[in-house]
């Protein structure tokens, strides 16, 4: 405001300037025009027009420097734009990704300006770390690896299109905990958006979209032309301090958000779409990752929405990481031929201490389902789902021990997995064709399951069979339609979930993560 009342005073004093100047020049004017000597009158007429001309002169410079002024001032209110959003870490350091050389036309390749900017951000890392905007645009780019202390921001109407080009796509080797590509046994390409061994890496913006253009890869997968496994969106591997937020992710050419041996993330506000018969588009997939925080997502996908995992058979058993401490809350799920959050199949590592609230999913094939078979190992134990509501479901629960895609033929037959502590309470659905579809390994049941508080109404054309159980154990209370008989439990257990089954009370090392808020000045 200071500044502004300056350059006004500055502004009068020169007009004030300028009225006396010409106040001059009009004497002159009258002056001469009362000379009697004819020599006299011309010099004095030449002065007085060469004065007029300089008087000109001036007033053209100081419009010219009103306008430029005047301009300056609305760049100032409508380029130099402020972007505000809220990040576990705001950086000192900023720039576009067209300062260098990209373009935003959806048909100029991007991937080394990507690459370029992301190299040159690295050199902040140490010096309160960068973030790379993208701004309005399409910008077409093939896969491109991030770096630490590092923040990808997308205006809202800034688009980054997956190149549909398989020679913009690194190979990598197989995740050790797979030993194998899922679509072949081969490795796979690097995703879209690439990292590993990284720390403090946000990907967020103001809803700006990542576009996978999967359709390309969809058609390749089903006509079998693929020799490695297809490309996600985003994959940060051996990493810690991860951040994706407020986005909105398309067509993804396989999986979504997979980060994988990694800690302490948050996948927060965003938006996944795919066809409902789009292959393997899960939405989020944690795997073998520690303290994860899920919330206030969106997802319509080809398979499930929220899939956790942690390796696969031998490889997995071998590797050895478990997923753990993960918080799943406010999910909203559209998947018909999957489940709103999935607990492997390829769980050999081990999952444990999953916590689920307010999920809501409209014609999806289940609730939460559990994925194993004989060759998996290892566990999945202690497992609390509090709040869901769900519409036009097949089935609201489901458990299966016979999930029998394995690796390759090397797996233990003897690897039994343990499925055991499994909580759910406070469910409503409707227009349900089974209740329940609980299927445990014989010789090795699933036990520990407890089931409270539950209304299910069924469909006008639903199953038979209301219930279906083997080789499980567990309790019940206030569930309707009345369950099967294997979970009828002891009337010792039944008292202990007069309260409902049982949901942590104690808070997770992530969410005591809080976001701080931060900015980027767009010029």
């Amino acid at each position: 405001m200071k500044s502004l009342l300056n350059t006004q005073t500055k502004k009068l004093n020169l007009a004030s300037s300028f009225s006396a100047y010409k106040y001059l020049i009009h004497s002159i004017s009258i002056f001469t025009n009362h000379l009697y000597s004819p020599h006299l009158q011309r010099l004095t007429s030449h002065i007085y027009k060469t004065m007029k001309n300089i008087l000109v002169c001036i007033t053209t410079i100081i419009t010219l420097s009103s306008l430029v002024f005047s301009t300056r001032g609305r760049r100032v209110l409508q380029s130099y734009d402020t972007f505000e959003y809220t990040a576990i870490t705001c950086r000192s350091h900023s720039a576009s990704i067209t300062e260098f050389g990209g373009v935003g036309d959806g048909k100029t390749l991007n991937t080394k300006a990507f690459q370029t900017a992301v190299e040159h951000l690295s050199q902040y890392s140490s010096d309160g770390g960068a973030q790379l905007f993208i701004p309005a645009g399409k910008w077409l780019t093939g896969s491109f690896n991030l770096t630490s202390h590092f923040t990808l921001f997308l205006h809202k109407d800034a688009v980054i299109l997956a190149a549909q080009d398989i020679n913009e796509y690194p190979i990598l080797t197989a995740l050790p905990s797979y030993g194998r590509g899922r679509d072949a046994a081969g490795g796979r390409f690097a995703s879209l958006i690439f990292g590993t061994n990284l720390s403090d890496v946000i990907i967020t913006g103001n809803n700006g979209t990542i576009d996978g253009q999967g359709s390309f890869w969809w058609q390749k997968f089903h006509g079998g032309k693929l020799k490695y496994t297809r490309p996600y969106l985003i994959e940060l591997m051996f990493s810690d301090t991860i951040q994706i937020s407020d986005l909105t992710f398309l067509d993804s050419p396989s999986w979504n958000i997979h980060p994988v041996y990694s800690s302490n993330i948050i996948v927060k506000g965003v938006t996944i779409i795919a066809p409902v018969k789009s292959p393997n588009t899960d939405g989020i997939n944690p795997d073998s990752c520690t303290n994860t925080r899920i919330e206030d997502c969106y997802i319509i996908s080809g398979d499930d929405c929220v899939a956790v995992k942690s390796g696969w058979d031998e490889y997995g058993i071998a590797f050895g990481m478990p997923t753990k401490h993960l918080v799943i809350r406010r999910l909203t799920c559209i998947s018909p031929y999957s489940a709103a959050i999935a607990l492997g199949s390829e769980m050999s590592g081990g999952i444990e201490d999953v916590r689920a609230e307010d999920i809501t999913a409209y014609q999806t094939e289940s609730g939460v389902r559990i994925k194993t078979a004989v060759g998996r190992g290892a566990f999945v134990r202690d497992i609390y789902v509090k709040g869901m509501n769900l519409h036009t479901m097949k089935w609201v629960f489901w458990m299966t021990g016979n999930y029998k895609a394995h690796a390759d033929s090397h797996y233990d037959p003897h690897a039994l997995p343990e499925i055991t502590g499994i909580n759910y309470r406070d469910i409503v659905a409707e227009n349900v064709s089974m209740a329940g579809r609980l299927e445990g390994i014989s010789g090795d049941p699933f036990t520990g399951i407890c089931i409270s508080n539950a209304t299910i109404s069924m469909a006008a054309k639903h199953k038979k069979a209301i219930w279906m159980c083997s080789d499980v154990q567990g309790v019940t209370s206030g569930v309707d339609p009345k369950p099967c008989d294997l979970l009828d439990g002891q009337e010792s257990e039944k008292k202990k979930i007069d309260g409902g089954c049982d949901f942590p009370t104690d808070v997770l090392e992530i969410d005591n993560v809080e976001l701080m808020s931060c900015s980027y000045q767009m010029s």
